[in-house]
């Protein structure tokens, strides 16, 4: 057979399996991986094609060799066969190729052949190859961020928790991916951060990524702009922990969502951990891909929600500690009760606290601490929260929140029970049924008996309407 006949031959064979490949892959599947593939030779029903590189060789074997193969015997015939030929850089830039025969499903390790890649000791840029030994990876977690200063509450104990396991065992837990979802402001980056540490310390060998989707998308939109995305690739499939933040900037970036589905499967195939976090739950992600969406409820999705009122007067308190400052008690309550939205503006009050006793020369007590509310807060006339009035309550009565939450039918407990359940019907907007949620899951039946009780009881019983006058105002003293 004649060179060029040759060359008709195998370039005709591919063509012919690239149609039957097309027709079962999703469009950017096939762009990205197959359309790279130059045919090279056709000798004795054994066909030669070229990739661009090692990892593309590993990625077609342990992806698609079924798909080659079904097609490679079905254009050769029983005898046919796949070859490979991959293009590998030299320390001199050159390229020179290794052949290779298909594994069928057999992992080709990388051990077997030493290939020069020419890289440094430390890899900074997500384009340079890692090769075939460890090297130190850049983690960008900031080392502020532990478990330690981390306050733990109702309102993130299922998320911290899940951290934690994650962290003492990473991809050793069903918790992959772990994503952390929840409005602005909650913790999700402290939290990924504080178990992307924990990991390099008791996995000194684990090399951990955090990295933003936004810079995920650019370096992917930078890697196909200078011809080098199996760098690219190769370097995120190198990475043991990968923590991707805000994934839903993702929405509507097709070509960017698939890449990240491949890198998703190949890192989770892997034995590798991944941990995302994002502004709402999976379910409510709009503009994704539905195959990206159901890899993300593969393992544990934690919500953060606004912490109660114990768990903002702990944050702030350990604010104070890193600042080393002191508050009266007043002051913490005063600020922890009128700043319930997030814990960022929470610990941002808290500096503008400090700076306004500083710059002004003054201490720091319950009056200046409303004027600076006033100031910091858009709307001053703020709505008294339920867990607040218990606090105030039990407190009065130098009891637990827990107790009237819990089912006791001690008199002084139910006696606190019904009075909180009064304010809370008094001084808030919730609905009956969500005052009796705060108190145990009690239905709203219970809830008027409370209010009744205590009214009729504040007309026969002195010492009892002193104490309700009392708490009254020890809940209203902190509302600006």
């Amino acid at each position: 057979m004649t060179t060029q006949g040759t060359e008709k031959n195998h370039a005709a064979i591919w063509q012919n399996c690239l149609k039957l490949i097309q027709d079962n892959l999703p469009a950017q599947s096939f762009k990205t991986w197959f359309e790279p593939i130059v045919p090279v030779k056709l000798e004795s029903n054994v066909l030669t094609i070229q990739v661009p590189s090692q990892f593309f060789y590993e990625w077609l074997e342990e992806h698609y060799v079924t798909l080659l193969r079904k097609t490679i015997k079905q254009e050769l015939g029983k005898e046919g066969r796949l070859e490979y030929s991959i293009i590998v850089e030299n320390n001199n830039s050159k390229p020179y190729t290794i052949n290779l025969p298909t594994a069928h499903g057999q992992k080709y390790e990388n051990n077997e052949v030493n290939i020069p890649f020419n890289v440094g000791t430390t890899i900074k840029n997500p384009f340079v190859i890692p090769g075939i030994k460890k090297y130190n990876i850049e983690s960008n977690l900031n080392p502020i961020y532990v478990f330690d200063s981390f306050i733990e509450g109702e309102s993130n104990r299922l998320a911290r928790t899940a951290g934690v396991n994650v962290a003492a065992k990473p991809a050793g837990t069903a918790f992959n991916p772990l994503m952390i979802f929840g409005g602005v402001g909650l913790g999700k980056t402290h939290l990924v951060h504080a178990i992307g540490n924990q990991i390099k310390q008791l996995h000194k060998n684990k090399i951990v990524l955090y990295v933003s989707s936004d810079k995920f998308t650019n370096q992917f939109v930078d890697s196909m702009r200078n011809e080098k995305f199996n760098d690219f690739m190769n370097f995120y499939q190198y990475i043991d922990v990968l923590i991707l933040d805000d994934v839903q900037f993702l929405s509507g970036r097709e070509k960017t969502q698939e890449i990240f589905f491949q890198i998703f499967n190949a890192l989770h195939q892997s034995g590798k951990q991944l941990i995302l976090t994002s502004d709402r739950a999976p379910k409510d992600l709009k503009g994704m891909d539905e195959r990206l969406l159901s890899r993300f409820k593969w393992g544990l999705s934690a919500e953060l929600t606004t912490p109660d009122f114990e768990t903002r007067i702990e944050i702030l308190k350990q604010k104070m500690y890193q600042e080393g400052v002191q508050l009266p008690q007043e002051v913490v309550e005063f600020v922890a009760h009128n700043i319930n939205t997030n814990i960022r503006e929470l610990e941002g009050a808290m500096i503008s606290l400090l700076a306004q006793a500083s710059l002004n020369r003054r201490q720091i007590d319950l009056d200046l601490a409303k004027q600076m509310i006033k100031n910091f807060v858009k709307n001053s006339s703020r709505e008294i929260s339920i867990d607040y009035i218990q606090k105030v309550v039990c407190d009065y009565y130098k009891i637990s929140v827990e107790l009237v939450k819990s089912k006791t039918r001690k008199r002084e407990i139910v006696q606190a029970r019904q009075i909180s359940m009064f304010f809370a019907k008094d001084l808030t907007k919730s609905s009956l049924k969500t005052i009796g949620m705060f108190f145990g899951g009690r239905d709203h039946s219970t809830v008027i008996h409370a209010c009744q009780t205590v009214n009729d009881l504040m007309e026969t019983d002195k010492q009892f309407k002193n104490d309700v006058v009392e708490i009254g105002k020890k809940i209203k003293i902190n509302t600006v």
